[in-house]
């Protein structure tokens, strides 16, 4: 999509800010050369959600405000796409980098603090690929940074690797001493500056690099700025005033040749502004991802997360193995809270997506698929490889004990009566107009097939082709319900099948 395309896509997702003193900007512009694929790495899905998504949602409860820039670059219109107008969203997007022109971090935040007025704001800035956060780092953060006097905060790592396989920026601190061996007192453990690991790289093997602070020279070797391990996470708080001061102090002077946010540091500091700086609680909550592998490492953690949520509460039969959709762990959560033990089975591979609201005592056999809007009772019981969807607007009912079995595929606007059975290979679908409402006690079983269809209660049904009848509940004269069989619509296009000559 052209340049032009993408922004009058974006002028139609703006929303206006609201009335918060608060604001987060999400970094979305990158494509992600490294994680090799055509997908934009911001769109990789960690447990079931766009990486992008998930920092949006938690940046947005965590900043405890619906202000919000995403900035987005490459693919743009299809990140944007992915998280939609929202209310108090604002979309800029950062060109240069398409263009060829010098990009980074601290073009991203300049081309954000565009698309709003100033105002005296806290601006928190989060990665969009650091899926793993949690509104709950994102809350620490913010409370750390509202109570300390300060005007740029950063969140920081450790990193437990060793030096020559750690990438990420140095947070460079006060030591004991200055370059002149006199006692840095008070100001021991404050940020000097944050290197990159790439410019650090080019200094000279047996140079070094001399910084200042307060007016003091502090003098580093290189290898002393490699070894450490104190690492930038990407994520800075900032009052909005001395942001918007001097974002345009940056400069390009960079192995990377690109404005990068992390210069700021020595920039608040040369203007006498407070810089600080806080560890992340847990090394999972601030990973980011360029590589497959590591993507692949963060799925694992966000599946034990998960795990770990139910393992007390359900039955998982294989931690490894199974996927349910976060809003549906919170219903699992709260309907424990409210009812008691819940004796619900979660099988070997199944797939449960956003909209599903389960009950107690449901099992669902290994590998079935659940998707769409729908309502489960008490009781009900899925079988293996079975498949279940709605389209938008759409919702299923599976009235109490009622059983799908093995393989079988019901979609749709669809209600299941309480007791019935739908027993292996069956195909069931009910639309708008029409839809599948089946009554109580029936069995459906064989190679059948209904659409759109009303059944009354206590009917069996086998080997049958149905669509849009009702099929009514007849009695014998012994007082069993008539069985419905073999029912059949008529062949059409025989005129079209011959012998094999």
């Amino acid at each position: 999509m052209a340049a032009a395309d993408t922004r009058a896509l974006l002028d139609q997702l703006q929303r206006p800010l609201t009335d918060n003193p608060r604001l987060g900007i999400v970094l979305a512009a990158g494509h992600g050369k490294r994680i090799r694929s055509a997908t934009s790495k911001m769109l990789h899905e960690i447990w079931g959600r766009p990486s992008v998504q998930r920092v949006a949602d938690a940046v947005s409860a965590g900043v405890d405000s619906p202000n919000q820039v995403i900035v987005v670059g490459i693919k743009g219109e299809e990140v944007a796409r992915t998280l939609d107008a929202c209310p108090g969203r604002r979309f800029a997007y950062q060109e240069n980098p398409v263009l060829g022109l010098p990009g980074g971090t601290g073009d991203a935040v300049r081309v954000a603090l565009e698309h709003f007025d100033a105002e005296d704001r806290t601006v928190y800035v989060f990665p969009g690929d650091m899926a793993l956060l949690t509104q709950r780092v994102v809350a620490q953060f913010r409370q750390d940074f509202e109570a300390q006097d300060c005007d740029m905060m950063v969140l920081t790592g450790l990193y437990d690797g060793t030096p020559e396989t750690n990438y990420y920026g140095r947070i460079v601190r006060v030591p004991d001493v200055d370059a002149q061996g006199d006692s840095t007192g008070a100001d021991v453990g404050r940020v000097i500056a944050i290197k990159e690991h790439k410019d650090i790289l080019g200094l000279p093997a047996d140079g070094g690099e001399t910084l200042q602070y307060k007016g003091r020279d502090f003098t580093f070797t290189r290898d002393e700025l490699l070894r450490i391990n104190e690492i930038n996470t990407l994520v800075v708080a900032f009052r909005e005033r001395a942001l918007r001061e001097h974002i345009g102090s940056m400069d390009t002077d960079n192995v990377q040749g690109e404005l990068m946010l992390t210069d700021l540091v020595e920039i608040f500091n040369r203007h006498a502004l407070i810089v600080r700086a806080v560890p992340a609680v847990s090394e999972e909550d601030i990973l980011g991802f360029n590589v497959k592998s590591v993507w692949r490492q963060m799925e694992s953690i966000a599946t034990r997360r998960s795990y770990e949520r139910l393992m007390d509460i359900v039955t998982v039969v294989d931690e490894d193995d199974f996927y349910l959709d976060d809003d549906v762990i919170d219903q699992i959560i709260a309907l424990d809270e409210e009812q008691g033990p819940l004796d619900i089975v979660i099988g070997k591979g199944v797939q449960v997506g956003r909209g599903i609201r389960l009950a107690p005592k449901v099992h669902l056999g290994d590998r079935c698929r659940l998707s769409g809007s729908i309502v489960f009772e008490q009781g009900v019981h899925i079988g293996p490889g079975v498949e279940l969807s709605t389209y938008p607007g759409q919702t299923m009912v599976l009235r109490c004990d009622s059983q799908v079995l093995a393989r079988s595929v019901l979609k749709g606007n669809l209600e299941l009566g309480a007791g019935s059975r739908v027993e292996s290979g069956v195909l069931m679908t009910g639309s708008n107009e029409h839809p599948m409402r089946v009554g109580k006690g029936v069995t459906i079983k064989g190679t059948s097939y209904l659409y759109g269809c009303r059944v009354d209660d206590d009917i069996t049904i086998e080997h049958s082709v149905i669509k849009s009848r009702h099929v009514h509940r007849v009695m014998r004269r012994d007082g069993s319900v008539q069985p419905v069989r073999y029912v059949l619509p008529p062949p059409e296009g025989l005129d079209s099948i011959a012998p094999l000559s």
